[in-house]
């Protein structure tokens, strides 16, 4: 007996709306299901804040410039869509990354952020900490066992495990900066997970890495070949422009450029589907429907159906931030300029996150005896520098980089990215908050919600839970079919 056809409408065109679209095609064709797909774009471009840029011969990377390899469903959807040859590894370097503290730049020695007992002597000898911090930091190797489940911010966590001085000197700026948050109220759990398995399982953080390393090496050795990071040759932009062209080729319904305004679900007690409203007047309707957009906006298109999923979606924070893009001749670097890049402790009071020396740490990003640099400002408490304009935030910008580099050329260009209101924070308790949240759309048969906002805001994360969601899609529909 033939089954009734089912339509999946996926709101945002994001790197999670498209992962999801992804699975929802591919799981459909290879089943021979009659499901068809629909992805809407309220932007005039595909990828969210995944964003690579072209100017003369430089790549530049408006939003983030890598991926973790650790974590596999990024590299799973490049091999799925035949890009694995365009993987693009860090480039060798004795020195990777810096941190600013104490008026200079000191080094972060390889294998600090996994805590490598090798690397404590360079750590130790760098300044980051003194000798003080140091000896306070050793006290995580008899911090006992903690069974308590209950959440508490980053902050907390490592100054119990290592102290102040080492929490704000170098923790701080590797933490936090990946969320632009304030670590002070961002949640341990919802955030770093691993960090809460070690304490439950060997009290101190330090011994619990120690074992991970050893792990690691002896069971995986042939991993060695992707550094950390990853991208691809010719950008990160290279992995929508692929998706979206396969996505296009296989039948999905693409729309751009057009807004989704409202969420309605037919029928009383007995539910017969959605209509989504488009600006432009057209409604269309779904059987399902995928909201992959900001939390602000999918509380919008819910505020109809349920009242209490689009509160708790409205009072997920967002911050902004900005990416400025600067090219250098490199017979005008200082010294200084070496390694990847550094962080910026917030503590030293500066607008500048951090700066990567993209040419420097990745092949290919700039022509012969130039450079490519990328710095990162705004976030939680620092949002005012991308509300300047475009003079006065480069300026704050060239001044950070003449201070803590020595950088003080002017630049063969400059680039200015804003993501306003881009940054899901996940703050204390926001683990629980989000199950609740999952429980109400769950009363809304063929309702989800994927992306950033939830469980997850790096590449390889947003790409995990649009696949999941995409297969918890078809499932549904092959209950439907009974």
């Amino acid at each position: 007996m033939p089954v009734a056809p089912k339509h999946v409408v996926i709101i945002g065109g994001g790197i999670a709306g498209l992962a999801t679209a992804w699975t929802v095609q591919r799981r459909a064709a290879a089943g021979g299901l009659p499901i068809t797909c629909t992805v809407i774009e309220a932007d005039t471009r595909w990828g969210g804040k995944i964003l690579t840029r072209h100017h003369d011969d430089f790549i530049v990377e408006a939003g983030p410039d890598s991926f973790l390899s650790q974590k596999p469903a990024a590299l799973a959807l490049c091999r799925d869509l035949g890009l694995e040859d365009e993987l693009t590894n860090t480039n060798p370097s004795a020195e990777k990354a810096f941190v600013f503290t104490k008026g200079r730049l000191r080094p972060l020695p390889e294998g600090l952020v996994t805590l490598a007992p090798g690397q404590l002597g360079p750590f130790l000898r760098s300044g980051i900490v003194s000798w003080r911090g140091a000896f306070r930091m050793g006290f995580d190797l008899v911090s006992p066992k903690r069974r308590v489940l209950a959440d508490e911010s980053v902050a907390s966590f490592f100054r119990r495990h290592f102290g102040q001085e080492a929490f704000a000197h170098f923790i701080e700026p590797l933490m936090a900066g990946i969320y632009a948050g304030d670590a002070e109220q961002m949640s341990l759990v919802a955030t770093f997970p691993r960090f809460v398995e070690l304490e439950q399982h060997y009290g101190s953080i330090i011994r619990g890495m120690w074992a991970g390393n050893r792990a690691r090496k002896a069971a995986a050795p042939a991993q060695e070949r992707r550094t950390m990071f990853v991208t691809l040759r010719g950008g990160l932009g290279r992995l929508v422009e692929t998706l979206v062209s396969r996505l296009e080729a296989a039948g999905v319904q693409m729309i751009v450029a057009r807004r989704a305004i409202g969420l309605l679900e037919e029928g009383g007690k007995v539910h017969h589907g959605y209509e989504i409203r488009l600006e432009d007047g057209e409604a269309i309707r779904a059987h399902l429907v995928v909201l992959a957009t900001p939390a602000y906006v999918a509380a919008d298109l819910l505020s109809v159906i349920s009242r209490e999923a689009a509160a708790l979606l409205a009072a997920i924070p967002y911050v902004s931030t900005a990416t400025v893009a600067l090219g250098y001749d490199t017979r005008d670097l200082p010294g200084t300029v070496r390694g990847y890049g550094f962080v910026v402790p917030r503590v030293e009071g500066r607008d500048l996150l951090a700066a990567t020396w993209s040419s420097l740490k990745w092949p290919e990003r700039a022509p012969a005896g130039s450079l490519s640099v990328r710095c990162y400002v705004g976030g939680m408490g620092r949002e005012a520098i991308v509300k300047a304009d475009d003079q006065t935030l480069l300026t704050r910008v060239r001044d950070d980089l003449a201070a803590i580099a020595g950088l003080r050329h002017a630049p063969r260009f400059t680039i200015v990215t804003r993501w306003e209101r881009a940054m899901p924070q996940y703050h204390v308790g926001h683990l629980a908050r989000m199950d609740r949240l999952f429980a109400l759309t769950a009363q809304h048969h063929g309702l989800y919600l994927t992306g950033a906002a939830y469980r997850g805001i790096g590449i390889p994360d947003c790409i995990r839970d649009g696949v999941e969601t995409g297969e918890r899609v078809v499932h549904a529909c092959e209950q439907a079919w009974g």
